[in-house]
């Protein structure tokens, strides 16, 4: 059986994430920010980049702000999280393909759902708004002598 998660580069996920999460340049999560210094490493994770911001003078990392931060789990394993997702696996079988538990799975599944929620714009409605089957006078059933007094 091939490890899939020998064949994912981490210095590429998190070049791929820089360039998502930052297309026109860094920007600290905190006060937004471009007066941003880098610091270093992670030393659990080497292609982690650590950052300071001059202006807040707050340090923050690639995953800072995110639905990656907080979770014990290498930036591949998220990806390969997706991409398992995407393929509409269950939680049992992507657990069983990264080697987590389903319970891990299941967080990191949820978190990926939540954020992408989160990333959803508000709807606004402008114009002119049809809607279907709506029951203007409710709460006056059974009560036709309050509908014909309301003005």
């Amino acid at each position: 059986m091939i490890n899939l998660q020998s064949l994912i580069d981490d210095a590429k996920c998190y070049e791929t994430v820089r360039a998502l999460r930052w297309p026109e340049g860094m920007r600290c999560p905190h006060c937004a920010s471009s007066q941003v210094t880098q610091q270093g490493r992670d030393a659990t994770q080497p292609m982690r980049q650590k950052y300071r911001c001059t202006a807040c003078e707050r340090y923050f990392d690639d995953l800072t702000g995110t639905v990656f931060a907080g979770h014990p789990q290498p930036l591949r394993v998220w990806m390969l999280c997706l991409y398992f997702m995407g393929l509409n696996l269950s939680h049992r079988q992507i657990a069983q393909e990264l080697g987590l538990s389903p319970g891990d799975v299941q967080q990191m599944t949820e978190q990926w759902r939540t954020g992408v929620v989160a990333a959803q714009p508000e709807p606004s409605l402008s114009g002119e708004v049809e809607c279907d089957e709506v029951y203007v006078v409710a709460g006056h059933k059974g009560q036709p002598e309050a509908v014909k007094k309301r003005p």
